[in-house]
């Protein structure tokens, strides 16, 4: 009887043994799996990074020139592209999957300038005492591209930028400054218009994106 008792215990020892080899390998195999999923991700990150890499290089120096010519003030401009840019960043899982996400980076950035020149502006109502040139514009470097813009209303001119700098659609440009597509052919059918009569020749104008749309019908 003992004998049984003992083959009974021994093997009670064996399948505990054996049940905890098992437990040891389901851990094994889940902290493998985990160190997968964690390598995957992390080789995701990584790739996701360097899409953004790429999309920053191609398009910051012309998004800082944009932002620039809409505001008529190149530093500010350049640092609304980075902020922008910080921005799209932080979120470049979502703005990656945007149809244009250019035109998202130029509406946050001109957002966040907008804010900029309103709290210039209550700064310089605050010290009356300030020097002008303080809070001048710079000058942009082309002048008779600022002389024309100057001629525009910033509706007028930011759908201009949008056009023929930035070589975006109607659809686009449409996206990007938060109007219809129509209002963007009738802003530009306009600002056509006066800058004939600034420069003398619109037809330099035409967008080389969208020929189609150069009857600016609406």
């Amino acid at each position: 009887m003992s004998q049984t008792m003992q083959g009974v215990a021994d093997l009670g020892r064996r399948v505990t043994s054996m049940d905890s080899r098992a437990e040891g390998k389901r851990v094994a195999e889940h902290q493998s799996d985990g160190g997968v999923v964690a390598a995957t991700e992390a080789k995701l990150l990584r790739a996701e990074q360097r899409n953004f890499d790429t999309f920053y290089a191609a398009h910051r120096d012309q998004m800082a020139r944009a932002l620039s010519l809409s505001l008529r003030n190149p530093d500010l401009g350049a640092e609304a592209a980075d902020e922008a840019f910080v921005r799209a960043c932080q979120r470049w899982t979502e703005v990656s999957t945007y149809a244009n996400p250019q035109g998202w980076v130029y509406r946050v950035g001109m957002n966040w300038a907008r804010s900029w020149l309103r709290r210039a502006r209550r700064e310089r109502e605050k010290r009356p005492l300030l020097a002008k040139s303080e809070f001048a514009e710079d000058e942009i470097v082309d002048v008779d591209l600022e002389r024309a813009l100057d001629s525009l209303t910033p509706a007028h001119r930011k759908v201009v930028v949008a056009r023929f700098f930035m070589e975006w659609s109607v659809e686009e440009t449409a996206e990007a400054l938060g109007i219809r597509p129509g209002t963007v052919k009738s802003r530009l059918s306009r600002a056509l218009s006066q800058l004939a009569g600034e420069l003398g020749d619109s037809s330099k104008f035409i967008p080389t994106s969208d020929q189609e749309d150069k009857d600016l019908e609406f």
